[in-house]
Parts: structure tokens; C-alpha cells; sequence
């Protein structure tokens, strides 16, 4: 067996799950998860009907590459959304169909990672665990950045050594950030650009959150985008992943895609080849149909943007919570009780089930950053969000 499998911790939900066992929840309450990132808003319509339309492409092999007309609908949304020059992407060279970024970003590194000049992965601390098991698997190690309160929840990229920096092969971002939904800036993101350019490093931004914002009129900067505001058009070392799971309420369709670094992406569709990981043709046609429309994405953060103020607003002065810059996640101090004690007991008294942060993130430099926070995902109804934060209100007040 592969020894770095043995590097893997379980994975966070199987921690949970062990910690909910030890005790009973309330037979009277139903229950409700805020524990996982999976949208329970309606999928589009017309996306359905799509699929449903195009059943019969399943006598059809696909092509790990994705069909031309999925690759331009990807190229042309790119462009519209992070106002790329025109042009600018090559839906050829620089654009890559995947099955949900999940696999992507595991895969990712696995072709990317140089196993034999002692490889560092960066990545921000607590994080998407994804990361953390594509950096073992490739036989690289990770090095987290806290992201805690003093930084503003974002990584401390300054603190980073030299050393640190020299090492890297791959840097991990996540922005809108899961769990904190913290957004990095373009200044930043044009920093960490000069740093790959003098350390020869790739960025993975992951951005599978950047479409559930508050501010219509301020969207979430993305890395390409930063690229493109340097003159940089052909996004060297810059890779993004975005997906249609939180944007169009679609995590069962595992639709997503790569772009940016055609040459690097040119080695990835080689790995990919032999990894055997095509999109169905009938979910490629109906992903074709989610890219090109806005109004469904737009009434998708409506939604949430009631679900934030109503929530928010029966949490005030009852926990230490603020609203993200983006993102469905609530990042909520837990006072004077462990996330875990907070976790256990909220499902044990309330019967509501929310992630201990120290579940998501790593001890590093002497601290778990996740440690005295939870995770809180408002994908349910407002109905249940609302009831939700009502029972937890309750369950602090007997404290």
C-alpha cells in the first residue's frame, strides 16, 4: 500500500460523527444540520430540464478534455465575470471541464508536485482537508497559515520565511475562504503573483464560493482577475477551480472546471488522460446552460442574503459572530466552552449539528486556529435557519 496513506486523518465528518455518538439528541426536535456545505436552495429549472433533454448522450464516451462548446461558455463567463481582456482566454489551451473541484484540486497536485526536491504545499489554516490529502498524496508536506482573528482571518503571507517560499511548489488559496468567507485582495493576490514568479511556484486559487456575495455591486476579486490587471493575459503559474455545486445549487451534477496557465494546464489534460476522469456529455450540455445564466445565480444570493440578516439578527449579543465577505458560513466563537464541549452539546440539548472548528484546521506555530470556533453552514431553509438560531440562542442562554 501506499505509505502516505497512512498520513491521511479521518475526515472531519468522521470526526463528527464519532463525537455525536457519544451522546443522544432530543426526540422532540427535528433536526438541523448546519454542519455540511451542501446547498439545499432548488436547482435551476431549465438545468434539470437539460439533463433530462440530453439523456440519451450516454451512449457517448466523453472526452477528458470536455466539448469545445462547454470550454468557449466557460472562456466567455470568465471574461464577463472577472473582466478579462477579451480574447484573452483560450478555451483550446486554458480551459479544463472536471468532475466537481474536489477531484480536481486532489488531482491537481498529484500532477503538478516534483516528489524528489522535498516539496512544500502551502495552504491557509483552517482549511478545505482536500488540500492537506493531495499534498501527503503526492508526497509533498504541508505548511499551514493561520488564519485567526489578529490576521483578519486571512493568511499572514509576510510571515512566511524564505526558506518556506523557496520550497513551495504549490500554493493553495481559497477566496471567498471556507470557513471564515474572507476575501483576498487584488493587491495581495498581485504580491503572491511576484512571489511565484521569484520562486517558481504554482497558485490553486480555489473560488467555488465566489458567486455568494452581499455587495451586488462589489463581487469577489479572483486570481486571473489580478493577473489581467498587470498586463499578465497569459496567467502564468495561475490556476483557478470553480464550480457549479454552490453558485447553481448543483453538488450532485460535479460540474466544475480549471483555467488559466495553459502550459501547466497542457501537462494536467495529460494526467487526466490516464487518470480517467471525463464529464458526462449529458452533464457538460446542461453545465452549458447553468454558465450562461445570471438570474438564477442572483436569485441564489437573495436568499442567502435574507437567511444572513435573519439569522444574524436573533444572534446578536448571544455569540461572537460576524457577517463573512462572502461565502454561506457562519465562523462563530464559542466563549468559554471548546468547540467540541459546544459542538456535543448544542446537538445534545438542541439536536442541531455544527462543525468544530479544530475539525477543518491544523495545529501550527503553537495554535489551532480553529480551535473555540464552529462552523455554521445556512444552507437550509430560512424556516430552519431561523429555528436554528433561536434553539442556539436558548441553549446559550442556560449558560
Amino acid at each position: 500500500m501506499n505509505p502516505d496513506l497512512e498520513r491521511l486523518q479521518p475526515y472531519p465528518f468522521e470526526k463528527l460523527n464519532a463525537l455525536k455518538a457519544q451522546v443522544t439528541a432530543p426526540d422532540h426536535l427535528p433536526h438541523i444540520a448546519l454542519s455540511i456545505g451542501e446547498p439545499k436552495h432548488e436547482p435551476p429549472a431549465f438545468v434539470l430540464q437539460s439533463l433530462s433533454d440530453n439523456l440519451s448522450r450516454v451512449v457517448n464516451y466523453p472526452s477528458t478534455k470536455g466539448l469545445p462548446e462547454l470550454r468557449e461558455t466557460i472562456a466567455q463567463w470568465l471574461t464577463r465575470r472577472f473582466k478579462l481582456t477579451p480574447g484573452s482566454v483560450d478555451a483550446e489551451r486554458q480551459v479544463l471541464p472536471v468532475n466537481g473541484t474536489r477531484e480536481a484540486l486532489f488531482a491537481f497536485a498529484q500532477a503538478v508536485i516534483d516528489r524528489n526536491k522535498q516539496p512544500l504545499v502551502v495552504s491557509p489554516n483552517p482549511f478545505y482537508q482536500i488540500y492537506e490529502g493531495a499534498a501527503f498524496l503526492a508526497g509533498a508536506d504541508p505548511y499551514f497559515l493561520n488564519c485567526d482573528v489578529d490576521s483578519g482571518y486571512l493568511p499572514d503571507f509576510d510571515s512566511v520565511p524564505a526558506d518556506v517560499w523557496q520550497r513551495c511548489q504549490l500554493l493553495f488559496l481559497c477566496s471567498p475562504g471556507n470557513p471564515t468567507g474572507t476575501v483576498i485582495d487584488t493587491a495581495t493576490l498581485q504580491k503572491l503573483i511576484a512571489l511565484a514568479d521569484e520562486h517558481d511556484f504554482i497558485i490553486a486559487s480555489d473560488e467555488c464560493y465566489s458567486e455568494l456575495y452581499f455587495d451586488e455591486d462589489q463581487p469577489p476579486v479572483g486570481l486571473l482577475q489580478a493577473c489581467a490587471e498587470l498586463g499578465r493575459d497569459d496567467y502564468r503559474r495561475c490556476v483557478v477551480f470553480h464550480s457549479l455545486s454552490k453558485r447553481s445549487n448543483l453538488p450532485g451534477l460535479r460540474s466544475g472546471f480549471v483555467a488559466g496557465d495553459g502550459e501547466v494546464l497542457e501537462k494536467f489534460l495529460l494526467y487526466r488522460t490516464y487518470h480517467g476522469c471525463a464529464m458526462p456529455v449529458t452533464n457538460q450540455l446542461a453545465s452549458i446552460a447553468a454558465w450562461n445564466d445570471e438570474a438564477h445565480v442572483k436569485a441564489n444570493r437573495d436568499a442567502y442574503r435574507a437567511k444572513f440578516d435573519a439569522v444574524l439578527n436573533i444572534l446578536e449579543g448571544v455569540l461572537e459572530v460576524e457577517r463573512p465577505d462572502a461565502s454561506f458560513y457562519l465562523w462563530a466563537k464559542t466563549g468559554n466552552m471548546s468547540d467540541v464541549d459546544f459542538a456535543q452539546q448544542l446537538f445534545a440539548e438542541q439536536n442541531i449539528t455544527v462543525l468544530p472548528g479544530r475539525y477543518i484546521a491544523r495545529e501550527a506555530n503553537g495554535t489551532n486556529p480553529g480551535e473555540n470556533h464552529v462552523r455554521m453552514a445556512l444552507v437550509a431553509t430560512v424556516e430552519e435557519c431561523v429555528a436554528a438560531a433561536e434553539r442556539i440562542k436558548q441553549f446559550m442562554a442556560q449558560r
